[in-house]
């Protein structure tokens, strides 16, 4: 009895855990999605615009989800330029890739085209200090 209630502990922190990673990123549709998934989000959110012709968007996009992946304090949302307008025009897409990294519904840095490693690297601890220094300065 004890051996098939640990399997079925393991079988069910597994499942939690491939959901909770699954929920990191998501597909933005539309204005009023951007708001609660993005702009009123706890947690920092870093913003791909992409399109599906976009050869750089193909290589940039499974860069940003390998390194978001196994954060727990970051999230990724992806914009289709084509199906967004609105938002393109918001933000002033004019080229894509474009990313925007955002914490407590603020735009911290952005960048465009296609970026090394390390520059995402630089947004993410840029992003992820955003959060820590808010918090120190709440204490």
């Amino acid at each position: 009895m004890l051996y098939n209630f640990r399997n079925i502990f393991k079988l069910s922190a597994r499942n939690i855990s491939l959901i909770s990673r699954y929920n990191k990123k998501f597909e933005i549709t539309d204005n009023n999605e951007f708001i609660t998934k993005v702009m009123n989000s706890k947690l920092p959110v870093i913003v791909n615009f992409h399109a599906e012709w976009c050869d750089p968007c193909k290589i940039l996009t499974p860069k940003l989800e390998e390194l978001i992946g196994p954060m727990s304090d970051l999230n990724l949302a992806i914009i289709d330029v084509e199906r967004n307008p609105e938002l393109v025009h918001t933000f002033e897409v004019k080229a894509v890739p474009a990313v925007i990294a955002v914490s407590n519904g603020l735009v911290v840095d952005k960048f465009i085209g296609l970026v090394d490693a390390t520059m995402i690297d630089n947004l993410i601890k840029k992003l992820t200090n955003t959060i820590s220094d808010t918090t120190d300065q709440s204490s």
